[in-house]
């Protein structure tokens, strides 16, 4: 009787994505906003239904913390996705760097979108850790406190990462 009760894991994932659809959707804006040229991009809710796909195959989460930390990597994966995809047609390049938080290593045009998903990659062999923080931060703009959440560390191990993880990919992309 009890198990009639329980949702399916598709339902699951849905009442979790309709719970937290309007965060989806405030990240999904707000990383567009950060491309060079959001209208060339996937539009906010491509974006937020690309995550959605990928939040669905997962199946099923832990605590909220662990929603958080793999709607940042589905995040990341479309973004980079479709930046690989624009590039291999060639279309789109050419774009204008634009900072985050006044760092230029974090620009996206795809170019240097798909650069810095190999030097996250390079990243997570040595620290995976600062690898999930810059999914978290970037990719899915999280707040430090929101960060702290999905990753289930403290906030002033945030800042810290956060730091590092900028240091370390200054110094892999060259800039």
């Amino acid at each position: 009787m009890q198990e009639a009760l329980t949702p399916s894991n598709d339902q699951a994932v849905e009442l979790l994505v309709n719970l937290f659809y309007a965060d989806l959707q405030r990240i999904a804006r707000r990383e567009r906003g950060r491309l060079a040229t959001p209208s060339a991009t996937l539009g906010t809710t491509a974006l937020v239904h690309e995550a959605y796909l990928k939040l669905a195959r997962q199946g099923t989460f832990k605590d909220h913390g662990h929603f958080l930390s793999t709607a940042s990597l589905a995040m990341r994966q479309a973004l980079v996705s479709y930046a690989r995809a624009r590039l291999r047609d060639k279309r789109g390049g050419g774009q204008a760097a634009v900072d985050i938080e006044a760092v230029s290593i974090l620009s996206t045009n795809d170019e240097r979108l798909v650069a810095l998903d190999e030097a996250l990659n390079e990243l997570e062999h040595t620290s995976p850790r600062l690898a999930r923080v810059v999914e978290c931060r970037y990719f899915a703009g999280y707040s430090e406190k929101e960060t702290a959440l999905a990753l289930g560390i403290g906030e002033r191990t945030v800042q810290r990462d956060w730091t590092m993880a900028k240091a370390l990919l200054y110094k892999a992309l060259g800039t």
